[in-house]
């Protein structure tokens, strides 16, 4: 049995499991094989448009009817500044120059959208179980559109200061997101990447900041990350590279074979890629630049300028300018179809008894589909029950 099983109930799931929505590594063919297995499969839609997040999602219920979140992010517009994107251009120009691109080429536009009133009535169209925001949240309004959906709303926390923000409006769910964890920092009331605390020191802070619970994030790969976080306090996890591994994941050939000789000491956070500090494994760039540098762009806009740069790049088989996501436990991974990672990642003693209560969980299901109408049962009767019943409140004895 789970010594947990909070973040089952919540998200009506078999393995409290959250495969993570990794914008521009995956689509809905690695997310319905996860949610078939028994976690919650996730989509990134901050690179898809209304239509692109549709279609998808219906590929995903056209093979499995688990539940499914669909990702977002929340960023704030960036404030175009000519001076800084010229000499991120003229920082770049000798590698155009070598891979004979003209320096002088329009720049591509870089496409990440924040959550905003399109995707809000896609989500009340679609009705997703769960609904993840990364970057903090959406302004009040659309908050309270995704939540009258009847979708379950989570989003990642970087500090206990940042969890308690969250849990005051209204998450049902918080992704503690460690120092180790592959891909864009989720950091949103400040910008000190250089205090941001490690999953171990993190999640127990934050379990211990607030009542909804929490899932821990970086440098959880496998059975044994999976055990420390539950030893941490945590109600389940949330997985990236372990996924990457998988042949569902749309990753380009650098970055697959990257992947296959990374080492703990392989990855770091850097700005150049988008212009916000995300964690991917060193290549060319990253080392004649640095990883950090104030002459990228505002995110999203630094993408644009490398995009030439790549696509000649990874044409020719190399990852030099490419954005290879990943974390500090990458190197953990298996070549696995993700229904059978997923299957493969509970630590033994727990996955055998969650499996005999399988035919449970859906009669569970079925009756909390009935108990829908608000403030009498369902989701909100959920929301209430953890809130108030699981945990005491922080401090109390």
């Amino acid at each position: 049995m789970w010594p947990d099983r909070r973040l089952l109930e919540l998200f009506g799931i078999e393995v409290p499991i959250v495969q993570a929505p990794m914008a521009g590594a995956m689509d809905w063919e690695l997310a319905a094989a996860a949610a078939q297995a028994g976690a919650l499969g996730s989509l990134p839609c901050a690179m898809l448009d209304a239509d692109q997040v549709r279609e998808q999602l219906g590929k995903i219920r056209a093979h499995t009817t688990k539940p499914i979140n669909l990702g977002f992010f929340c960023h704030a517009q960036p404030v175009l500044n000519n001076q800084r994107e010229a000499r991120w251009r003229e920082r770049l120009a000798p590698y155009y120059r070598e891979l004979e691109i003209d320096p002088a080429a329009p720049v591509p536009s870089s496409n990440r959208s924040a959550f905003d009133g399109t995707f809000c009535e896609v989500v009340e169209e679609l009705k997703p179980e769960v609904v993840s925001f990364h970057f903090g949240l959406p302004e009040p309004a659309l908050l309270r559109r995704v939540k009258a959906a009847g979708c379950v709303v989570i989003s990642s926390a970087t500090t206990a200061a940042e969890a308690r923000w969250l849990e005051g409006r209204g998450v049902d769910a918080v992704i503690a997101q460690g120092y180790e964890a592959g891909g864009h920092r989720g950091i949103f009331l400040g910008d000190d990447i250089a205090t941001q605390a490690g999953t171990f020191a993190l999640v127990p802070q934050i379990v211990d900041a607030v009542r909804v619970p929490v899932i821990a994030a970086g440098a959880v790969a496998d059975a044994r990350g999976i055990a420390a976080a539950f030893a941490l306090g945590a109600a389940g996890v949330q997985i990236g590279s372990a996924y990457l591994w998988c042949p569902e994941a749309k990753i380009s050939k650098p970055h697959r074979a990257a992947l296959k000789t990374a080492s703990e000491q392989g990855t770091a956070l850097t700005n150049l890629m988008t212009g916000r500090p995300a964690r991917g494994i060193i290549n060319r760039v990253m080392r004649e630049i640095g990883p950090m540098s104030d002459v990228a762009p505002a995110f999203p806009l630094a993408a644009g300028a490398l995009a030439p740069l790549r696509a000649r790049a990874e044409a020719k088989g190399s990852g030099d300018f490419s954005p290879m996501w990943a974390g500090q436990a990458a190197s953990l991974g298996r070549s696995l179809p993700a229904g059978e990672l997923t299957r493969a990642l509970p630590p033994r003693r727990w996955n055998r008894s969650a499996r005999s209560r399988n035919r449970r969980q859906k009669t569970l299901r079925a009756r909390d589909a009935q108990a829908c109408t608000p403030g009498v049962g369902g989701l909100d009767a959920r929301r209430r029950h953890w809130r108030a019943a699981v945990r005491p409140a922080p401090g109390a004895s």
